[in-house]
């Protein structure tokens, strides 16, 4: 309910005064993210710590800009801008120097790959929108993406810079009761977001990247594919619920108000609500799952959290707010305990350093920390944290840096030491932003080489449909039509054929990573990195319409290492393959969906004679993978001896090679 107050000097209710009990809730919702971004498993819902301090933004500045118009009659902006700016660059310029120079001296051939990040970060503020455009999604594995946590921190920044103008225009047009009000419109706006991202949600299964067959979960635009749950999940628009119900809140709930209004003696009921939120945030936190692995293909988000959870996380927030901000409520001390308090004021170094850090030790996203990197990782992160407060953040933050200047330019060793930290930084980042765009990771760069240095099948001859490592998608001669209607129940087309090859191959990127061996008999190798069943079923019919795969051409199959294979995706494949020898493999990566599909590689013999399978998932065991334990594209020999398998699989043993 709306506080009403029973007299208002205007003074006193527009003073915000000290909450600690808020740093509490900070310190909570930082350190579930923590646990989230070191191990999925140990807190699936860990990231809605982000959404908790979307609301507590979204309530504080509210009352700040309540407050100063209330006792100035206006609200500077410049003041509010400067006072923000000199809370959040600070700490984040200082974060982005050190890592550039870290960059600069040990990941060098990653900078190319990070300078748009760098850019967005700052001075844009626009990392969300930025890996909206790109495609770097906050589930997306990359090799190398220390930044990648600052999507979050944009929409704050966004929020900051546009909240306060569209604040001088709702208060000055405001008439008497209209704050509360205001504050109804406000909380049913950020209901009409929660219902539009419900709406826009795109359920099933996703493929990792868009085509023109897999468009589900998939926007066009401007030729580009735009994850639609991704944008939901990143944009400043759908998240913007959380910080308009916070700001809704500061509108109807001020704590100085509180005091003198009908609900201030009913603390042991606020305390009721506020308990009830903390376990409905607890309960979220430990249950809400952000993806999972795709039932037939790929992989699928949680529609639970769409439609509904993150708006469930912003009210049950509020409602720790309610009991922390009202003084007759005990909530407000058990969170404003000194060591809740330390880390709750420390939150935003903490957030900033610590994903940077991760990213460092297991050098790429997606890996889970063990508990030993983990507690490595808070061993760096913590101390960076401390000192960035104590030495960036809060001198500039208290107007001292003048004073500072002057004592470091009458001190010949400290004048010398800030040079030297300044010519570091400024290495850094020329560094970043002269280094060229290469490739990052041992298998990246390996399937690089074997796509640039594979020559073309069939050299001189028609067209054929080779894709080596993501090449371009296999094409059928003029005058055939790649689609499943020319592809008869022999496997051929009803149109002109090319020359039959002597066999084929399909796959993922381990297969792309023996492209050169596989080729080496003359056959034809459709290899894409990502790929899953239903790209697959896709290229197989075109290949199929081309005429190059007569009845009895052999062909080997290895699908379902980047997500769920389902019998019935594995029956489409067999039914366009009746005659033809077919050789599948099973598949080997550490992936929950792994053992499901090779349970069911491994029964397709039982119901296709046609069929033999091939043990990938226990021969890989005796070859020297790549780092990742799942490519060989890294090593010569694996991939020879993964070409020898497919080979023997399909009874081309003279083409084996020692």
């Amino acid at each position: 309910m709306p506080v009403v107050p029973v007299h208002s000097p205007k003074g006193q209710l527009s003073r915000v005064p000290y909450l600690p009990g808020l740093d509490g809730m900070r310190a909570l919702a930082v350190g579930a993210v923590m646990v989230y971004h070191a191990n999925h498993d140990w807190l699936p819902g860990g990231f809605l710590g982000v959404e908790v301090f979307f609301v507590i933004s979204g309530y504080l500045i509210t009352l700040l800009l309540l407050g100063e118009e209330e006792r100035a009659g206006h609200i500077d902006l410049k003041a509010f801008w400067t006072r923000r700016f000199r809370r959040l660059l600070p700490a984040l310029l200082t974060m982005l120097g050190l890592l550039s120079v870290f960059m600069a001296v040990t990941r060098d051939k990653a900078m190319g790959r990070t300078r748009g990040d760098f850019v967005a970060g700052f001075p844009f503020y626009a990392s969300n929108w930025y890996q909206i455009w790109v495609g770097q999604g906050y589930t997306a594995t990359e090799s190398f993406v220390p930044l990648r946590h600052l999507w979050s921190l944009a929409v704050e920044e966004q929020f900051y810079l546009v909240w306060p103008l569209l604040m001088v225009l709702l208060l000055r047009s405001r008439d008497r009761g209209g704050q509360v009000r205001l504050g109804l419109r406000l909380a049913g706006i950020a209901g009409g977001i929660a219902v539009l991202t419900g709406l826009l949600y795109a359920g099933g299964d996703i493929d990792t990247s868009c085509s023109a067959g897999q468009m589900n979960g998939y926007w066009k635009l401007f030729g580009r594919c735009i994850s639609t749950n991704d944008f939901l999940y990143l944009s400043s628009i759908t998240r913007a619920g959380g910080i308009l119900l916070g700001a809704a809140l500061a509108m109807l709930w001020r704590p100085a108000a509180i005091t003198r209004s009908r609900v201030a003696g009913r603390g042991s009921a606020i305390t009721l609500v506020g308990l009830g939120g903390l376990a409905v945030i607890g309960a979220l936190v430990a249950t809400m799952y952000l993806q999972e692995t795709g039932e037939n293909f790929g992989f699928r988000f949680n529609p639970w959290l769409f439609r509904g959870g993150l708006l469930l996380t912003g009210l049950a927030t509020l409602a720790v707010i309610t009991a922390v901000t009202h003084h007759g409520s005990p909530i407000g001390r058990w969170l404003g305990n000194p060591v809740l308090n330390w880390i709750g004021t420390r939150s935003y170094g903490l957030y900033l350093y610590h994903w940077p850090v991760y990213q460092i030790i297991r050098r790429q996203a997606g890996l889970a920390l063990s508990p030993a990197q983990f507690v490595g990782a808070m061993a760096i992160t913590v101390p960076l944290t401390e000192a960035s407060y104590r030495f960036v953040e809060t001198p500039i933050r208290q107007g001292r840096l003048g004073s500072w200047w002057s004592r470091v330019r009458t001190d010949g060793r400290s004048l010398v030491g800030v040079a030297a930290a300044a010519t570091l930084v400024v290495f850094g980042g020329v560094s970043v932003a002269t280094a060229r765009n290469r490739c990052v990771g041992e298998v990246e760069c390996s399937l690089e080489a074997a796509r640039n240095s594979t020559p073309p099948a069939n050299p001189g001859g028609p067209p054929t449909a080779d894709t080596a490592a993501g090449g371009t998608e296999p094409t059928a001669p003029p005058g055939s039509a790649a689609t499943p209607g020319t592809v008869t129940s022999g496997g051929t087309s009803n149109t002109p054929t090319t020359k039959q090859v002597p066999y084929v191959a399909f796959g993922e990127s381990v297969m792309a990573g023996a492209v050169t061996q596989l080729r080496a008999g003359g056959g034809l190798v459709v290899a894409q990195e990502g790929l899953q069943a239903p790209a697959l079923i896709a290229k197989l019919r075109q290949v199929l319409a081309t005429g190059e795969i007569g009845r009895r051409t052999p062909v080997a199959i290895h699908i379902g290492t980047n997500g769920t294979v389902s019998a019935d995706s594995l029956e489409q494949i067999m039914a366009l393959l009746p005659t033809q020898p077919v050789a599948v493999l099973t598949v080997k990566a550490p992936k929950s969906w792994i053992a499901g599909n090779n349970q069911r590689i491994r029964a397709l013999p039982d119901t296709h004679r046609n069929v033999t399978v091939v043990d990938w998932a226990t021969e890989a065991a005796k070859v020297k993978l790549c780092k990742d334990k799942v490519h060989i594209s890294c090593n010569t020999a694996a991939a020879q001896e993964y070409a020898n398998l497919v080979f023997r699989g399909l009874g081309l043993d003279r083409l084996v090679t020692q």
